[in-house]
């Protein structure tokens, strides 16, 4: 059985979203049970709105939460008894395999960091996710915001960190090809950092390809694309913003007339899954790759449907049992860094 410990409270929306969407979850993946954490008054109340197989949910009260603008030190601090905090610690303490979170993500990261530590010889952890691309493909993107500023060897690391989740989740893949984001694919190119990033890659051991540009992420030109929490948040966003663009110009030509409207009647099919192979919601769920254990973190605005495939994002993970083989092994692929 599979324990997955919810963050009840957090997100923009909380239990409102969270709870609809572990009872999805249970439905689908009979070997899960939930460990859902929060105000226990409030989280009955929405249990009572489900058909939630309540024999494998426990309940965890906790009298706190985590503010989605709150300081992340104020909430390390202050916030012990909060669902986030408590949630969390369910890993530390052996209780469940991975926590999920929709709640503020300066916080989530400061109070996994603190609890669950990070893997031995990785600095700091990197948000990592996986993006659609070209034939089915799914593109290991990294890091997506928790690191805006970061030396060469730190994003030398989240290449290491990467393979090992793709190798994991996708072990077809034996060695997974990696390629560095950059503002063209020649080697003079970027910034010092990202040039000296480029040498340690090139040096490795690693399937480096080279320099990736934007568009190469999703002709699933690499298996892992590497970047700073500052590009990456706004490929991510950018990405994010461009499927609702797109989405609403479709609707839009198809109101434009009565034959525009006859001609998407008869394209309806097509459409749909359109929207369902971009669907946002489909890919929500980011891993805080690099710690002592698997927090996952969802899109504190998305609705039951995003949260729900978060939660099969953790249940993935743990399935692919790949921290502790990540931890065996990193310390000996930094040994081969040739610096």
């Amino acid at each position: 059985m599979i324990t997955i410990a919810v963050d009840a409270m957090g997100g923009d929306v909380g239990l409102a979203v969270t709870v609809p969407a572990a009872a999805m979850f249970l439905q689908k993946y009979s070997d899960a049970r939930l460990l859902m954490v929060g105000d226990e008054k409030l989280i009955r109340q929405a249990f009572a709105k489900t058909n939630i197989p309540t024999n494998r949910v426990e309940i965890i009260h906790t009298t706190e939460i985590v503010g989605m603008d709150e300081p992340p030190q104020h909430a390390l601090k202050n916030k012990k008894d909060s669902s986030m905090r408590v949630a969390i610690n369910q890993i530390k303490e052996g209780n469940a395999a991975a926590a999920v979170s929709a709640g503020n993500t300066g916080a989530l990261m400061a109070t996994a960091k603190f609890v669950l530590k990070t893997v031995p010889g990785i600095q700091r952890p990197a948000i990592a996710k996986f993006l659609p691309a070209n034939n089915n493909k799914l593109v290991c993107t990294l890091d997506l915001g928790a690191n805006i500023d970061c030396p060469s060897e730190q994003l030398f690391q989240f290449a290491i960190m990467g393979v090992h989740l793709v190798k994991a989740l996708q072990p077809e893949k034996e060695n997974p090809t990696v390629g560095l984001l950059n503002v063209g694919t020649e080697e003079i190119k970027g910034t010092d950092t990202v040039k000296a990033a480029f040498s340690l890659l090139k040096n490795s051991h690693l399937n480096f390809i080279g320099n990736v540009e934007g568009a190469d992420i999703f002709d699933g030109k690499a298996d892992v694309v590497v970047c700073d929490g500052f590009v990456g948040n706004i490929v991510l966003k950018t990405i994010e913003g461009s499927v609702r663009f797109i989405g609403n110009v479709i609707k839009e030509e198809f109101k434009q007339s009565l034959y525009s409207k006859w001609v998407a009647l008869w394209a309806m099919p097509v459409l749909r899954k359109f929207k369902n192979r971009l669907d946002p919601r489909r890919f929500n769920g980011a891993i805080f790759l690099g710690l002592r254990g698997i927090v996952i973190k969802s899109h504190g605005g998305t609705d039951a449907e995003g949260f729900f495939y978060a939660l099969v994002e953790a249940y993935r993970e743990v399935n692919a049992n790949f921290i502790e083989s990540l931890e065996k092994t990193v310390e000996q692929d930094l040994s081969n860094l040739e610096m």
